[in-house]
């Protein structure tokens, strides 16, 4: 189930690359295993979507494909025959064989050469895409660490080997592509309102639309949990479990928020004042510990609310 080769197999890996170092986190993503949240199971995928697909179309893998996605930075991988790889997402220092090397652009990996990715200045999250993909074991349709569920490869460790699949026909058109810079000291997403936003004071929804929500050290591919102003109820009690989506603004009864990621359960207990627009999401998915999110309301009237069901996982894209 996982993407490590066994040591009888490592020596049969010659396209692919060798983990030196990972970092706080790296793990094998793509698009995401859709279709079986009725089973528990959630879709999982890249944190940052956006970065995670540009990475593929630079070296002209299919839509898919899977790429390893990086936490802060710290990979160590070493090549396994010629590869051609390209770093996008945060913006980390990148380097071959200690020669500079930039991100958002087609790099070539001599066999042996040695790429390290450095602590990005801002965001939080970089991609690397491999010529090929990743040839991990596919689970459910999917190559994607769930970190929550523990499905799929292992989160990655010093001495694993990653297989590269077959180069597909098409070839980079491109050396070097423009990229929206990364987020920021402030981060504005927005939202709509919630399921349960009717659990939930006047006042706490002006509160959520007007104040500056810090990401704390707490969080993870699965949420970040933010500190600010609390949240009030107008309602006691607790809700049965029901549905929770990508974006999801979740409230403890403390007050202070819980903003799902891609790794988040598909059912949840606290009441969902408010959901952010999967085109922010990729944003929220580069906001690190210390960046300051606000709210802002996307627009009113049904055919939003069905848009954002619809933005949300609820349909798959």
């Amino acid at each position: 189930m996982g993407n490590r080769v066994p040591d009888h197999r490592a020596a049969e890996t010659r396209h692919g690359v060798d983990v030196l170092a990972t970092g706080p986190l790296a793990t094998v993503q793509d698009s995401g295993r859709w279709g079986y949240a009725a089973l528990g199971i959630g879709a999982s995928g890249a944190a940052d979507r956006r970065s995670y697909a540009f990475a593929n179309r630079l070296v002209a893998n299919a839509p898919g494909a899977a790429a390893l996605e990086v936490t802060l930075g710290g990979l160590r991988v070493r090549a396994r025959g010629t590869l051609t790889v390209a770093v996008t997402g945060a913006p980390c220092p990148v380097l071959v064989d200690g020669r500079g090397g930039a991100c958002d652009s087609v790099l070539t990996l001599p066999d042996g050469a040695e790429l390290r990715l450095g602590t990005p200045p801002t965001g939080l999250r970089s991609y690397l895409a491999v010529r090929g993909g990743i040839a991990a074991d596919p689970v459910l349709g999917s190559r994607s660490t769930d970190t929550l569920s523990g499905l799929g490869p292992p989160v990655l460790r010093a001495g694993d080997v990653l297989a590269a699949g077959p180069a597909p026909a098409v070839f980079p058109v491109l050396d070097l592509a423009p990229a929206p810079a990364p987020p920021g000291a402030e981060v504005h997403l927005r939202v709509l309102p919630g399921p349960r936003d009717d659990w939930f004071t006047p006042e706490a929804m002006e509160t959520l639309l007007t104040s500056a929500f810090e990401v704390t050290p707490r969080t993870d591919r699965v949420g970040a949990r933010l500190s600010g102003p609390p949240l009030r109820r107008r309602r006691s009690g607790e809700l049965p479990s029901e549905g929770m989506v990508p974006g999801s603004v979740q409230v403890p009864p403390e007050g202070e928020p819980v903003l799902f990621l891609a790794d988040h359960p598909v059912t949840g207990g606290y009441p969902v004042i408010a959901v952010v627009a999967s085109a922010d999401l990729p944003a929220a998915a580069q906001a690190r510990p210390g960046t300051r999110l606000r709210f802002r309301h996307r627009g009113p009237g049904s055919g939003a609310r069905r848009a954002a069901a619809r933005d949300n996982g609820q349909e798959r894209p």
